[in-house]
């Protein structure tokens, strides 16, 4: 995402967290965390510093983001992440080289 926002203005992410806490059972809280930061460059921080493996603080807040997010993952059929939802409703899932995601918000 970060490739193809430095590369393209006119293309911006929306994030939506969605916990596979199945497989994952510390992600609920570290999307809480995440969600619960007042500025988006502290929430992308921790974001990332979750997939750099490094230990956040727990939640600060009491939000039902997460749960909300959780139930319109589960309401659109998503089973896994990372998955896109393109403005035109077509959904993504997986892992994609910014080129090739590129190439499909470009479809029309």
């Amino acid at each position: 995402m970060k490739q193809i926002v430095s590369k393209r203005n006119d293309i911006a992410f929306y994030l939506k967290m969605f916990p596979l806490t199945s497989i994952h059972p510390q992600a609920y809280d570290k999307a809480k965390a995440i969600l619960c930061e007042e500025s988006n460059d502290n929430g992308l921080k921790l974001l990332e510093d979750t997939y750099a493996k490094r230990e956040i603080a727990k939640p600060a807040c009491n939000s039902k983001i997460v749960d909300e997010s959780i139930k319109l993952a589960t309401d659109l059929g998503l089973t896994g992440t990372p998955a896109i939802i393109l403005p035109d409703g077509r959904i993504k899932s997986g892992a994609m080289k910014a080129e090739e995601l590129i190439k499909v918000i470009d479809e029309k």
